[in-house]
């Protein structure tokens, strides 16, 4: 496999190196080994997928607040997705920074989203469908997540308006409001973003 950084610190891209033959292709989508050699965590203790029926759904913008070590691993095995990574750790010079891929079932690519990084996609098709793989355990009342189309961000967007998305999704605070800032510092101040 190829581990190619972005360039928000700790993010990457992973492509597979297919081994082919007459039978089709056999690839390694995750290692332990070369995660750790790229500075990623590739211990995953938790999966999980989901189905998305209509093009131009939107799931996210998510991240967990600390103490959650939460990375993810996100790949994209049916149908096609603009996803998004939007860096919210503050002592980073990336920091309301974000990237943003194509992943699709014809390029069978990886996004490793580490710590801190907010996380979301769009889907390009129906039926697309994400296998996510965490190396922390999902908490729930460390659960956040920042509007997919806050300006503060400028995230583009293939499809908009999107056309699912959960009211929870739709209705995060916006990133300048009073309550979110008081959040991220209180956050920040007792351990930091990530």
């Amino acid at each position: 496999m190829q581990i190619e950084p972005l360039r928000l610190p700790g993010a990457a891209l992973v492509r597979m190196q297919r081994l082919a033959d007459e039978r089709g292709f056999f690839a390694r989508s995750a290692c332990v080994e070369e995660f750790r050699a790229h500075g990623l965590r590739g211990e995953f203790v938790q999966s999980s997928i989901s189905w998305n029926a209509r093009r131009g759904t939107v799931r996210g913008l998510h991240f967990q607040w600390p103490p959650s070590q939460e990375g993810k691993l996100v790949r994209c095995v049916r149908g096609a997705l603009h996803d998004v990574l939007l860096d919210l750790r503050p002592g980073e010079p990336t920091f309301m920074a974000h990237v943003a891929v194509q992943l699709d079932e014809e390029n069978r690519d990886a996004v490793y989203v580490p710590p801190g990084i907010a996380h979301g996609f769009q889907t390009l098709s129906d039926g697309t469908e994400v296998l996510y793989q965490m190396t922390d355990f999902h908490a729930a009342g460390l659960a956040a997540g920042v509007r997919w189309d806050d300006p503060a961000f400028q995230i583009r967007w293939p499809i908009a308006p999107a056309t699912v998305i959960a009211a929870r999704d739709a209705g995060y605070a916006d990133f300048s409001s009073e309550a979110f800032q008081a959040e991220l510092a209180r956050r920040t101040a007792a351990g930091g973003a990530r």
